[in-house]
């Protein structure tokens, strides 16, 4: 039987996505330390210490990345490169992950991350993500977070608290959004 690590290795592997190794030297990406919502607060040692736990992958231009209603319990972020965001419109295909059938929900850059909600609540993809350029980006699973969180309890903390962050930055920033255009329509 498979381990873990194996499925999710082939899963990323039907992706099409380049496995580049372990994510060593996190540490050495200071402009992610800085830039990154994520890793901002992170020590050198503690950045390093989360790489261990991840996978690097990478990927070319208009290659998907994570693919709207699919089922994985992973999560990315994004080391260098650009990703175009995307939620399927009414109407199109199910098994359709084209850019022109969905609507551009964002841009993101290196620091960013991906996959997220999927990765903590274990439901399906709510957008797709495409490679705009080339892109390299660590991936984390469900079962490296809890090991972290075994091992490293502060530092699995600390990871924990900065994605229910960025999350709830993101219902605020759509929920915003919303009476924005109940507004405009009158209904709020």
């Amino acid at each position: 039987m498979p381990s873990a690590n194996q499925v999710i290795e082939q899963q990323l592997r039907d992706r099409g996505l380049q496995l580049l190794g372990p994510c060593d030297h996190l540490s050495h990406r200071t402009e992610l330390l800085v830039e990154s919502a994520l890793l901002r607060d992170f020590t050198p040692a503690e950045a390093e210490l989360l790489g261990a736990y991840m996978l690097r992958v990478g990927a070319q231009p208009g290659q998907i990345l994570i693919a709207e209603g699919e089922a994985s319990d992973w999560m990315m972020i994004l080391l260098h490169g650009t990703v175009d965001i995307g939620k399927r419109k009414v109407g199109a295909e199910m098994d359709s992950h084209e850019p022109g059938d969905s609507t551009r929900l964002a841009v993101l850059r290196a620091g960013a991350v991906i996959g997220e909600m999927s990765m903590l609540d274990g439901e399906p993809r709510y957008a797709s993500c495409w490679a705009l350029s080339e892109v390299e980006a660590a991936v984390l699973t469900r079962p490296a977070v809890s090991r972290l969180i075994n091992s490293h309890p502060a530092l699995g903390a600390k990871l924990l608290v900065k994605l229910t962050q960025q999350l709830a930055q993101r219902l605020r920033n759509t929920s915003n959004q919303l009476v924005k255009i109940l507004r405009k329509t009158g209904q709020a």
